[in-house]
């Protein structure tokens, strides 16, 4: 079987002027498909299906404001021929590297297992697009050919959990951090292996259109939205989607229902008719992580909806939220996401008045 996605040769390809921040806006009478934000996935012989489709599932989404996809993903690979799979069928793809001169952001979605050297043409790829702006991310092994091409260095970075040591071996100036979903340097991400890439993407879905957004594409894959690891790596667990213990999942659904009250284990643990220890014990299995840091990683996240999509001020968003007073939503909020509340809400009210101005 094959997946048809011809070549196009560079010239047909424009030149960029994309902005660092990684979302292009181009001047109206343009078609739609060019005042997208262009992301380009580079594919290689051998690869696994699975890491290729990624990118595609979260940014290709159309259900995304109900209409067109608000981004044009781009297959490219360096060569003519079909691409193999690990899956037994083979890739035409459509672009050649050169669409990675021209996109937003370049997703290298992961690489072969045994950790190769990268060619130099895709390391000159990887370096053009990082020097002129474009956010560049390494999902999987992706890290491997990032890291050689010297984007990592300096810098921290993940990747799957049985290569993480190799990673470091190899690149001594990369600053290795196994224990985390991804990392986010601003201008380079990488994420640990396999599903964690679906994490990653949507942290920057997240990012570029904000949390409803990502929230409604992560319905759509049923996966959780929230396991966000930002610029401070905020790492979030996802709740339980079923387990042995019904009453145990229904108070944490609750609970995230009813953020504008004030929990505790005890109290939690009192609405399950569980013991301290052992709510305790099944928040952590459930989870992975304590009590406190999920408890505040809901409020953040309910807080960031309301600031996209309402209006009321600072102080009910605080109340809303749970956190009591403005002042300590904003202290969490910058500790987090690096900003004040109401500068994120300009922030994504800039970017949502910037792409229905691109809207015909």
């Amino acid at each position: 079987m094959t997946l048809h996605l011809a070549m196009v040769p560079p010239s047909a390809m424009a030149s960029s002027s994309a902005p660092a921040s990684g979302v292009a806006v181009k001047a109206s009478g343009q078609s739609r498909a060019a005042e997208r934000s262009r992301i380009a996935v580079i594919a290689f012989d051998g690869m696994t299906p699975f890491h290729l489709s990624i990118p595609s599932l979260v940014f290709g989404s159309r259900c995304i404001d109900g209409g067109a996809p608000a981004f044009e993903v781009r297959v490219c690979a360096d060569a003519g021929a079909p691409l193999g799979t690990s899956a037994g069928f083979d890739v035409l793809v459509k672009h050649g590297l050169s669409a990675a001169d021209e996109a937003d952001v370049v997703i290298m979605p992961t690489w072969h297992d045994d950790c190769r050297e990268a060619p130099a043409a895709l390391l000159e790829t990887l370096r053009r697009a990082h020097a002129r702006g474009a956010r560049v991310m390494g999902l999987c092994l992706g890290a491997f050919p990032l890291a050689q091409a010297g984007l990592l260095d300096g810098k921290s970075a993940t990747t799957h959990w049985a290569y993480a040591e190799t990673l470091a071996r190899r690149h001594p100036r990369v600053r290795v951090d196994r224990d985390v979903l991804y990392v986010d340097e601003g201008d380079v991400l990488t994420s640990a292996g396999v599903a964690a890439g679906l994490d990653c993407c949507l942290h920057l879905l997240r990012q570029l259109r904000g949390a409803e957004v990502a929230k409604q594409v992560a319905r759509q894959l049923i996966v959780a939205p929230q396991r966000q690891g930002g610029q401070a790596q905020f790492i979030e667990r996802p709740l339980p989607v079923s387990g042995a213990d019904s009453r145990f999942s229904e108070v944490l659904e609750w609970a995230a229902g009813h953020l504008e009250q004030a929990h505790t284990i005890d109290t939690l643990a009192a609405r399950a008719a569980m013991s301290r220890r052992s709510f305790t014990r099944h928040f952590r299995q459930a989870t992975g992580t304590s009590f406190k840091q999920w408890l505040l990683n809901q409020r953040l996240a309910h807080a960031q909806r309301l600031l996209e999509t309402g209006d009321v001020s600072i102080e009910v968003v605080a109340q809303q939220a749970g956190f009591g007073s403005a002042q300590s939503l904003r202290q969490h909020f910058r500790a987090v996401f690096r900003t004040s509340p109401m500068a994120y809400r300009r922030q994504f009210r800039v970017r949502a008045s910037g792409i229905m101005a691109q809207t015909p």
